[in-house]
């Protein structure tokens, strides 16, 4: 058998299909586990709720990045931008403060 006989595997729609639902399953997973830290941490009176909470807003954030892509209407823009400010003020307030 030579080498353009075997069978090279392509990537078709479901595979691409089945990557951005698995990113999607992961991101969605990550963000719980980032609630639970950040009330565990504000609980227990650790400053790092502020790091872990600005994660949460980042995340929204890149969200309304992509639908704006995607859909192109600027309400999307807006809130995604204003997330990513207070993301970056928690980053900023714990970074500094603390």
């Amino acid at each position: 058998m030579s080498q353009r006989d075997r069978y090279v595997p392509v990537k078709d729609e479901r595979d691409q299909f089945i990557q951005t639902n698995s990113r999607s399953y992961a991101l969605e997973r990550a963000t719980a586990a980032t609630q639970i830290v950040t009330v565990l941490c504000a609980i227990k009176g650790n400053p790092a709720w502020k790091g872990t909470l600005s994660i949460l807003f980042f995340s929204i954030a890149f969200s309304m990045f992509y639908h704006f892509k995607e859909y192109e209407e600027k309400p999307y823009k807006q809130v995604g931008v204003i997330s990513f400010c207070i993301g970056l003020v928690l980053l900023f307030w714990f970074g500094i403060m603390d």
